[in-house]
């Protein structure tokens, strides 16, 4: 990785992100990039968000009206894009699977979508390569290790993670097959 020497943390976060999307061979458009910049700088500094239950605070956001309902939904949905992409052994301390904050992040924003094209339409579409962006950042740090082999099939076969596929690649020449339930939640998303 290279060193980065920006002063700015705007354009250090941008950087970040450039080199994760070249670790994982992803290209993510300018709105999706410089939205999950500003998610960064928003939510590292706050641990508090470790400790809330995204499915409680995604259903009372169901049943708020409209602004209040926006804020929490956005809310749920980045957190869910930092578990997975972060903190993704988080999932593992609260006894649910990666896919689980996967699905959840995409409801989020996909709920807040009001046309096909717009952002959250576009975050919920691309959350699970946000999330092998956000993953690739994280290996990049070197301080925690990456996805164990059986972590890395669950995730690829469950949400279609490219990175997750190409570490399935680095630990076996063999190719992973598909099992029903990926099929399935592909046809949700399209």
């Amino acid at each position: 990785m290279n060193i980065l020497v920006n002063s700015n943390s705007t354009a250090l976060w941008h950087e970040i992100i450039h080199e994760a999307e070249k670790s994982c061979a992803t290209i993510l458009d300018e709105e999706i990039e410089a939205y999950l910049v500003f998610l960064l700088m928003r939510y590292l500094l706050k641990p508090e968000i470790a400790k809330q239950i995204v499915a409680e605070e995604f259903l009372a956001g169901l049943q708020l009206r409209s602004t209040e309902r926006e804020i929490a939904l956005q809310g749920v949905g980045d957190k869910c894009l930092l578990f997975s992409g972060l903190f993704p052994k988080m999932a593992e301390s609260r006894l649910v699977k990666i896919s689980y904050f996967v699905n959840m992040g995409q409801s989020a924003y996909g709920n807040l979508a009001k046309s096909q094209h717009d952002l959250f339409a576009s975050l919920a579409k691309q959350f699970v390569s946000l999330m092998d962006v956000l993953q690739s950042v994280r290996h990049h740090s070197g301080e925690v290790p990456d996805l164990l082999p059986f972590e890395a099939y669950d995730l690829w076969n469950e949400t279609g993670s490219q990175r997750a596929l190409a570490m399935l690649k680095q630990y076996t020449r063999s190719i992973p097959i598909s099992t029903p339930l990926r099929e399935n939640s592909k046809k949700l998303f399209k």
